[in-house]
C-alpha cells in the first residue's frame, strides 16, 4: 500500500495551508480510495465508486466549504442536492 497527500491549490496555483488530498494505492498502483482532509477532519471519502461526507463536518465552515467544492467541483447547493438524493452519503469519517 502506498499513500500520497497532496495541499490543496489555490485558484492562483499556491498551496493552501491546512487543506488537503489524500490518495491510498494499492500493490499494484491503483487508486483503491481518496480523501479531501481540511485541518485534523477527513471531511470527504471517494472509494469504490461512492462518496461519503462526515456527517458532522462536511460543512463546518466556510473554509471547509469552499474547499470541498474545490474537491468535489460544485457548489455547497449542488452538495446538499447530491446528500438529499441519496447520491453522496453522510457517514462518520473521523
Amino acid at each position: 500500500m502506498k499513500i500520497k497527500v497532496f495541499n490543496m491549490q489555490s485558484s492562483r496555483g499556491n498551496n493552501v495551508p491546512n487543506q488537503f488530498e489524500i490518495e491510498i494505492y494499492n500493490n499494484k498502483g491503483d487508486t483503491t480510495c481518496r480523501y479531501f482532509q481540511s485541518y485534523q477532519s477527513i471531511i470527504v471519502m471517494k472509494k469504490k465508486g461512492e462518496t461519503y461526507l462526515d456527517k458532522d463536518t462536511w460543512n463546518y465552515s466556510i473554509t471547509t466549504s469552499k474547499y470541498r467544492g474545490f474537491y468535489l467541483g460544485e457548489s455547497t447547493a449542488e452538495t446538499k442536492a447530491k446528500i438529499k438524493s441519496g447520491e453522496y452519503k453522510l457517514k462518520n469519517l473521523n
